[in-house]
């Protein structure tokens, strides 16, 4: 698989200078994207918990694309207006509208089921668009303005 892949599915986001990564992957690639978001959310301004919590976010929604999502996807990552801004998609059948308007934390001996309710706890923001052709998912986090600067 490679990057210029035209199988995976796009979404249409005004390329600007704030474009941090994108990265097309596959389940020999999670491990590899997570490290590099780990390290352009850092750059970005993210650190300690909020860096902890939008990672973990990141790596639940490129291994649900992995899982669920017909095996691979495309990341993209940004910011924009003082937020990070994380976006997955993949080519899957799409997710169940039960199942996308469930906000219910999953029973605690489920074993699956948890990776869209942690995204959407563990962000700030969360929207997907899914259907027969794939799913899109697209978390944000504020980045803080550091002391003494106005955003």
């Amino acid at each position: 698989m490679t990057n210029a892949d035209p199988r995976v599915p796009r979404t249409v986001v005004p390329i600007e200078p704030a474009l941090l990564l994108a990265e097309a992957f596959d389940r020999a690639r999670v491990t590899e994207v997570r490290h590099t978001v780990t390290s352009c959310a850092r750059t970005a301004g993210l650190h300690g918990q909020r860096l902890d919590d939008f990672v973990l976010a990141v790596n639940e929604l490129i291994t649900n694309a992995v899982r669920h999502g017909g095996g691979r996807g495309a990341l993209r990552l940004w910011r924009r207006d003082g937020r990070l801004v994380c976006e997955v998609a993949d080519e899957g059948l799409g997710i169940s509208t039960q199942r996308l308007d469930d906000r219910a934390r999953p029973a605690p001996d489920t074993a699956g089921g948890w990776g869209l309710w942690l995204a959407r706890q563990l962000s700030d923001t969360m929207e997907v668009t899914s259907g027969a052709t794939g799913t899109v998912v697209r978390i944000t986090a504020a980045i803080p303005t550091p002391a003494g600067q106005a955003d």
